[in-house]
């Protein structure tokens, strides 16, 4: 499975807002996450970095 972990950066935190992360769709003012299991979040934030190797997905809040 190719599914990634959703992380939120907060100055020196990071925290896990989504596992098992199928899709990512950009909307007007965020992003939309949803998962392999049908669960939806949407975070007005962008996307940072990806670390394809670890499946990870790093999110800031959009300025």
């Amino acid at each position: 499975m190719c599914e990634a972990n959703a992380y939120l950066i907060e100055g020196q935190e990071t925290t896990l807002v989504m596992e098992s992360v199928d899709t990512i769709e950009p909307q007007e003012d965020g992003i939309q996450l949803v998962s392999i299991f049908g669960e939806q979040k949407f975070l007005k934030a962008q996307i940072h970095s990806l670390s394809l190797v670890d499946n990870k997905v790093y999110l800031k809040h959009s300025a």
